[in-house]
């Protein structure tokens, strides 16, 4: 089994990183998943207050926003002046799209 030298191991770990970072913003698009925001369910459909997880949620799911705006099945709960106000209480802003 041939062993790797020092200057070919840097430049496979350099190879590694590079497409790591050029890949990483496809993994945006991967984490978009609506049903991370189940935990903000109950405070989009009733009058509850939103709770520290679906804050939490809402703001890893941020830049999901428009892509869950343009899904008929997502666009009223989105679009809903209640899930602007949890936005608002969890302190995220909600882009234009």
């Amino acid at each position: 089994m041939k062993k790797f030298q020092v200057p070919s191991l840097c430049l496979l770990v350099a190879v590694v990183a590079t497409v790591a970072l050029l890949s990483g913003a496809r993994s945006v698009e991967a984490a978009c998943n609506p049903m991370e925001l189940s935990p903000c369910l109950g405070a989009i459909t009733s009058s509850a207050p939103p709770s520290t997880v679906c804050c939490q949620k809402l703001k890893q799911q941020q830049p999901c926003f428009c892509e869950y705006a343009k899904d008929p099945r997502m666009k009223p709960y989105v679009e809903s002046p209640r899930a602007k106000a949890v936005a608002s209480i969890c302190r995220i802003a909600v882009p234009r799209c």
